[in-house]
């Protein structure tokens, strides 16, 4: 940690260069003797990345940055807040640290928060930022987490782990590939808390987590904007009866959808219905969730098709967890060939083409308010539905 990056002159520069391109300044000389010309590109790239990930930080004085990789990898505030809430107790231990974003969160909630990172300058960055925001109640350990576990006699009410993964081939990957192997420690996690919060990336598949945890009773889905962002997995120090899985929406305002494990295998009939005057499409969070029949089930909606994953009423939904639109009707093949300045968004939705492929063929430019979702439903077969949307994710 270079402290001379704190300065006044070299925090100005930092400032005034927001909008330059770091690629040009690494490879100026630096106008600052103990500060390299590649500190400073790092430092306004990892605070440019921050802007909108994280406010607080951005707009405090004085805030030093790691290297790029951890701003990209660390949570952002709103999910970093909403994890906070689901610690318990007064204790918690972070065992990966960070930048230790997710740590002053908990801080805020909790009465003692314990940050390790086996980086030492990454810890030392995290210490120093803590300081910057007055967070007095947060100890830092420049050390493995899970080795300190091993050998402190301290019992804490709640343990973090954000496990990376090892090898970035491929979609499908286990808890086992990934760094510390919470599968193998998952006993000793145990016998030092009551609750484990462990983050994984949305990839993860349920039944698979599942299969590798035991005394899972919670499973959270996170998205921001219609982009599954995390899993949160809970676990207890005793077995759970039944898993509760959690679909949550962190936009605007929060929403929330929640069921158990096995509800989401309610058959639901999809009726010969036409199309009526609403339509809607979920959050990311809730498809990953795969409860398809229960939401519709749940808001009084009707599914399309068994295979479309959009749903019609005839009556306002509000603060349904995705996007509504209002219908303005149907339209053909031979519609969207006659227009000649079609403007639409497009969306495909179990249709025969993609959505590239068909702004390809009808010439479609993009437009703010009116969509074109190419569908298909029980009773009328291919679709073409001509909306606007009211309700944004």
């Amino acid at each position: 940690m270079n402290k001379n990056i704190l300065a006044g002159e070299v925090q100005e520069y930092i400032n005034n260069h927001l909008t330059g391109d770091v690629f040009t300044i690494a490879m100026a000389k630096s106008p600052f003797p103990e500060v390299s010309s590649k500190e400073l590109a790092n430092q306004i790239a990892a605070k440019q990345k921050s802007a909108k990930k994280l406010p607080h930080w951005y707009h405090r004085e004085l805030i030093y940055y790691p290297a790029l990789l951890s701003i990209e990898q660390c949570s952002s505030e709103s999910t970093a807040a909403y994890k906070s809430g689901l610690a318990i107790g007064e204790t918690l231990i972070d065992l990966t640290g960070g930048f230790g974003v997710d740590s002053l969160f908990f801080a805020r909630k909790l009465n003692q928060v314990t940050h390790c990172e086996i980086n030492p300058e990454l810890s030392e960055i995290a210490a120093y930022n803590a300081q910057v925001f007055q967070q007095q109640n947060m100890s830092f350990l420049a050390l493995d987490g899970i080795a300190y576990l091993r050998e402190t006699a301290v019992f804490f009410d709640t343990i973090y782990i954000d496990p990376a993964r090892r090898s970035s081939t491929g979609k499908v990957f286990m808890l086992k590939d990934c760094t510390p192997n919470v599968v193998e420690h998952l006993d000793l996690l145990l016998s030092k808390s009551k609750r484990i919060i462990i983050k994984t990336a949305p990839l993860l598949d349920f039944s698979a987590g599942l299969k590798e945890l035991k005394n899972v009773s919670e499973i959270h889905v996170i998205s921001v904007k219609n982009e599954c962002k995390e899993l949160l997995w809970i676990v207890e120090n005793e077995p759970s009866a039944r898993v509760k899985i959690v679909c949550t929406t962190l936009n605007e305002q929060e929403k929330n959808f929640s069921f158990f494990k096995g509800e989401e295998d309610t058959d639901a009939e999809i009726q010969d219905l036409d199309l009526q005057q609403y339509l809607y499409e979920p959050d990311t969070a809730l498809l990953k969730g795969g409860a398809f029949n229960l939401i519709a089930s749940r808001y009084g909606l009707q599914k399309l098709h068994a295979q479309t994953q959009l749903y019609t009423s005839s009556e306002v939904i509000e603060n349904f967890p995705g996007r509504r639109f209002k219908i303005n009707g149907l339209r053909s093949t031979a519609d969207l060939k006659k227009e000649k300045d079609l403007r639409g968004n497009v969306i495909a939705r179990n249709y025969r083409d993609k959505a590239e492929q068909l702004v390809k063929k009808y010439k479609i430019k993009p437009d703010q308010q009116r969509f074109l979702i190419f569908t298909q439903s029980k009773k009328q077969g291919y679709l073409i539905i001509d909306a606007h949307i009211e309700q944004h994710y």
